[in-house]
Parts: structure tokens; sequence; C-alpha cells
């Protein structure tokens, strides 16, 4: 058993893929945090796996804060890294050991990832490979294709969270998933503030995970719609929260306030008052994201 390292994974009506991801992480402390499921996750996981550090949520915490919950849980156990893994995805062979290895020696990468492959093992994840491409880590297509020595680590400004190793330095340095996100985008807020806080977020070649998720078919999004309405309020969020950036947001403002006057002026009446809402959302939520900024500009274990 290797106690300096804990697997974190969150549930969620997970069945289908539940004893294939425990299966592969039997060689490790496993900490399961689950979000109020409705299917037979909880009583699958008592049955079958009493040995598991259990957590059960009465509602849906959402993917960042179910994970707060297990990281805080290993740390206080005295785990030196966690590993998270979702519930759709599997270890294959000694990855997380190689992992382990290599944060311990390159301690800058706080965040390392394996590489993804489908379910099938014939490719790699779709959208993991658009972390791969040349404009985001220089060489590791190239490397591959043209038959070069794969190097030992890839950086990347962001990897998925499906698969990430922590190191307990970069925990106690930026902290946990930021509560301002429920679910999507915590992940990408997260990168930023390793990036931040000088860290490194890198991909091991050799090593892997099968992420054996559904194919999601993309919705449809309606101007003005509440489908609409959260999908720009992630993505004001995202983007006035990264602390990288200037936050510019009353650049913003103005330009929603234009786009209401032409709106107007064409008698678009619809536009104007669907614009103004999404205006009133961005005053709304900037409080919230100041505070963020605040928060995460400092080092800490904060949300944990």
């Amino acid at each position: 058993m290797v106690s300096s390292v804990y697997i974190i994974i969150v549930t969620y009506n997970g069945m289908q893929w539940l004893d294939k991801c425990l299966k592969s992480c039997i060689d490790y402390p496993v900490v399961i945090v689950d979000n109020a499921s409705t299917d037979d996750t909880v009583s699958f996981i008592e049955s079958n796996y009493p040995n598991i550090n259990l957590f059960k949520q009465t509602k849906n915490l959402g993917f960042g804060q179910a994970n707060n919950i297990g990281i805080r849980y290993a740390l206080d156990k005295g785990a030196e890294h966690v590993f998270l893994l979702n519930q759709d995805a599997y270890l294959v062979n000694s990855v997380l050991g190689n992992l382990v290895a290599f944060q311990k020696v390159h301690p800058k990468y706080g965040v390392l990832s394996p590489i993804h492959i489908t379910g099938d093992k014939r490719k790699l994840d779709k959208n993991f490979s658009y972390y791969l491409r040349k404009d985001k880590t220089g060489q590791f297509y190239s490397d591959f294709v043209l038959g070069n020595t794969l190097a030992e680590v890839y950086e990347v400004p962001f990897v998925n969270a499906a698969a990430w190793l922590l190191s307990k330095r970069c925990l106690e340095t930026v902290g946990g998933f930021d509560p301002l996100f429920f679910h999507y985008a915590e992940d990408v807020n997260y990168c930023q503030r390793v990036c931040y806080h000088d860290f490194k977020i890198g991909v091991l070649p050799n090593v892997y995970v099968i992420h054996d998720r559904n194919k999601r078919k993309r919705e449809k999004i309606i101007d003005f719609s509440p489908v609409y309405f959260n999908e720009m309020e992630k993505r004001y969020k995202l983007k006035f929260a990264n602390i990288n950036m200037d936050m510019q947001f009353d650049f913003k403002v103005k330009e929603l306030q234009k786009e209401i006057l032409k709106a107007l002026i064409q008698l678009n009446f619809l536009r104007a008052t669907g614009i103004q809402k999404e205006l009133s959302l961005l005053k709304e939520i900037k409080p919230l994201i100041v505070n963020s900024r605040t928060i995460n500009a400092l080092p800490g274990s904060h949300y944990l």
C-alpha cells in the first residue's frame, strides 16, 4: 500500500463504470465523495468495497466542491500527493506510480496528467488530444510523427481534471477548487491559478488512463434562453476570475451597453431586453468574481 498518495473519485450515478474504475485502483487508498447518486452507486460501493472511505452527500455539490472534501481528508491522513480520477476513467498498469515518482523528482510540476485514451484503447480521447496540439505544447505530435525520442514531460497550460496528480505543496499554495464554479470550468480556473503561483502543468507521454466517457451531443444554445444565460455566467466567471489577466470588467459593461442602444435604435426590443438581462447578470456576479480574485492571488490552502 502506497500511503503517500490517495485517489479521490467523485461519483454521481456511475454504475456503468464504477467496478472497472475501482478495480484499477486496488493498490491505493481510495476516497469517494458521492454527489447524492440516485442509482445503486452508494450501495454497490458499500457492499463490494467496504474499505473505501465513502463520503455520502445529501445534495450534488458539483465536481470541485466534492473533490475538495476528498482532498482535505487525504491531506489530513498525511497524503503527499492526491490523484483525482473520474468515475469513468481507469488506471493502466503502473501509471500512478510513475506519475508520483516524476513529481517527487520535479516538484515544480504541481499538476501532472497521463495520456488519456478511449475506452476501446484505439486512440487518444478526442478532447484530451486538443490539449496536446502544437500551439499548446509545441512538440508532442511532431515528436511522435517524426519518430523523435519523446520528452519525459510535455508542459501544457491546461489539461482536463479527469486524471490529475496534485502535490501537497501545490494544494497548500494554490488551494482547492474555487466554489465560484459548480460544474465545468473549475479545472480551467484551477490551472490558471497553478500557473499564477509559479507551478507547472505537465503530461507524461508514456503512461495512460482509459477515459471511457460517453459521447455527449452539443446542445444548440438559443440566444437569451436559460441555457444561454447559464453558459454566459460560466464564461464570464472564467474570463474575469483569471488572476493572470487584468479584469477589464468595465470594458465589457460598456460593450453590452452599446449593444443595448444599438438594438433599441433598430427597434429590436427583444434583443435589447435579452442583452439587458445579460448585463444585469454580469453586474450581479461581479462581487463574487472580485472576491475570488482576491483570495486566489494569495498563497494558501483556500477552500480545503
